[in-house]
């Protein structure tokens, strides 16, 4: 028995100078050795039946058959491995390896990518992807390098709609004074203060409750973030207002990054484009299929005039982009290519 027990003391030892060595030249930006297999975490916050997740599961089939099944992925929804903010810092430190996440989470960290939440920045799902699949969203992707991360591709944006649970929006002096939660960032809580309604950043794990007991009286989200969350329980007024278009990465840590051989990393930046042109596909049809499925539950779906909106928040516009580095080149240049793609 003593010799069992002291034969599985060696070999813990042995396992942790292994796993202590593997770290430190990691640490290093050592490659993994070829035919080694290599496991990696991906987290996202969204449903299981959200596009996300398909998305995820895309790449992780793609990143399997592109480096002959040496890579697996893991994905882990609804914030399994902690909240967007969370998730950023610990691709920063190089405890998770990769993530899907929206861009607002990030703008604490990088802050020209605040420049998305200028209201009306774009004015529909197409034009806004057209502009970050290209070399603009090419700029914003390496912005993410200097913080230990890289940006690998951009899914879909998620069109951002404002929703009532009782009162009604006939027009933009019905927004005096509302009470809308918004994402915890500066250009959200600036942008509906331009409309005239009273933002209340809140966190999304919130909404629900907020709604049901009267706490606010509204909240903005995608269509198919609206129906798989089930906000027709408590919501029944949906305005496709436009007012903002949240962008979404798959990005990986640095410190994962740097371990896997040149072919690998090619590997796994095919599989992140294969994922992303899945995904735009998926977005869309998601888009359709919630706004009929809410008219079924009972909701009210407006198509807003969103002229009027735009207009009321272009000083909102002016002064988040002075606080942002470069915020009106990029502003400009972001204009320019919208002009190209259309």
């Amino acid at each position: 028995m003593k010799q069992i027990f002291r034969l599985n003391s060696l070999l813990r030892t042995l396992a942790a100078s292994s796993i202590l060595m593997a770290s430190l030249t990691g640490a290093g930006g050592a490659h993994a050795a070829s035919g080694d297999k290599i496991v990696m975490k991906l987290g996202h916050t969204l449903a299981a039946n959200n596009h996300y997740q398909l998305a995820a599961l895309e790449f992780a089939k793609s990143v399997s058959q592109k480096s002959n099944g040496q890579i697996q992925v893991q994905v882990f929804p609804q914030s399994q491995l902690g909240g967007e903010v969370q998730m950023t810092q610990a691709l920063r430190t190089g405890t998770q390896d990769m993530m899907i996440s929206g861009q607002a989470a990030m703008v604490n960290t990088i802050k020209q990518w605040e420049i998305f939440d200028v209201p009306y920045l774009f004015s529909s799902v197409d034009d806004a992807n057209q502009v970050l699949q290209g070399p603009v969203g090419k700029k914003f992707l390496d912005m993410m390098l200097p913080y230990n991360m890289v940006g690998l591709a951009w899914i879909s944006v998620g069109e951002r709609n404002l929703f009532t649970a009782k009162k009604t929006v006939g027009s933009l002096a019905d927004m005096k004074d509302l009470k809308v939660r918004v994402m915890q960032s500066p250009g959200y809580i600036a942008g509906y203060k331009a409309l005239g309604a009273n933002p209340t950043p809140l966190a999304y794990n919130q909404v629900f409750l907020a709604l049901s007991q009267g706490l606010v009286d509204g909240a903005d989200t995608s269509p198919e973030q609206f129906v798989q969350d089930k906000f027709a329980d408590v919501a029944k007024h949906y305005y496709v207002t436009r007012v903002n278009y949240l962008p979404v990465v798959i990005a990986i840590s640095k410190s994962t990054w740097n371990k896997l051989t040149p072919a690998l990393q090619n590997a796994v930046q095919e599989a992140a484009q294969v994922a992303a042109q899945l995904d735009l596909k998926e977005y869309r049809k998601q888009y359709d299929d919630s706004l009929l499925q809410m008219k079924k539950q009972g909701v009210q779906v407006v198509e807003v005039d969103t002229k009027p909106w735009a207009a009321a928040t272009a000083a909102a516009r002016n002064e988040i982009l002075t606080k942002i580095p470069n915020g009106q080149a990029m502003f400009q240049e972001i204009t320019a290519t919208r002009r190209v793609v259309k």
